[in-house]
This record gives C-alpha cells, sequence and structure tokens, in this order.
C-alpha cells in the first residue's frame, strides 16, 4: 500500500529528463533524482516510477527507515533502505544504502553510496 501511495505521489511529480544506463540521472520535481540507482538486472527491471520512489527515499527517509513497493506494471517488489547519512568536506550530502528486488521470484541485492549534487540531484557513486 506504502508503495503504491508513494509511486502514485512520485510518479504525479516526475521530471521529464530521464537518464540511460549506469550512473545516468533520473530528473523529479523538487530537486530529487536519482537514477540507475542499483544496476544490473534490477536497475533494468526499473520504470520511471520505481526509479523516482528511490529518489523520494533518499531524499525523505530516515536512516534504517525500510521503504518498500510493488511495481504492478512488471510485478517486481522493490526494498530501499538509506544506511548512513554524512557530510563529505566538500559540503556534498552522501548515503550509504541497502536494496533488494525480487524481480520474477529472483531476490537480487545491491549497496551502494549515492551523494546529492549542487542540483539537488543524487548520483551513484560506486
Amino acid at each position: 500500500m506504502l508503495g503504491s501511495v508513494l509511486g502514485a505521489t512520485v510518479g504525479g511529480v516526475a521530471g521529464s529528463q530521464i537518464g540511460k544506463g549506469d550512473g545516468k540521472i533520473i530528473a523529479v520535481a523538487g530537486g530529487t533524482i536519482i537514477g540507475y540507482l542499483l544496476g544490473g538486472a534490477i536497475g533494468r527491471s526499473m520504470d520511471e516510477v520505481d526509479q523516482n520512489c528511490i529518489g523520494q527515499t533518499m531524499e525523505h527517509a530516515e536512516d534504517g527507515q525500510q521503504i518498500v513497493w510493488n511495481n504492478p506494471q512488471n510485478g517486481a517488489e522493490y526494498e530501499i533502505s538509506p544506511e548512513r547519512t554524512y557530510q563529505q568536506q566538500n559540503g556534498e550530502y552522501c548515503r550509504e544504502y541497502t536494496a533488494e528486488a525480487d524481480i520474477n521470484g529472483e531476490i537480487q541485492k545491491s549497496y551502494g553510496t549515492a551523494c546529492r549534487q549542487v542540483d539537488g540531484s543524487w548520483k551513484l557513486m560506486n
């Protein structure tokens, strides 16, 4: 249910710039953006609403808060949890995260760090 609400909310404010490939960025109104965060099979299975849910999670979820949603279009279930937020010496805020996706019954897991850019975007750092 939270995923449906979050997905609908995020989908309603989605921007029009969509990146392609690892490390690219997806724009969302309000300055939250992130793209292809999870990489591999997880990232390839995501649509614009899923990627916007990740952006909203990175921007608004508290450390340790687990956000789960389902994509009714492809049946995938995603779970993202920002684990640690910190500020680098250059002033940039970064968040370590864990992610898990159930795609057609196959569980995919990911861990990484994303940093908030000057323009409000979130960029995968590793």
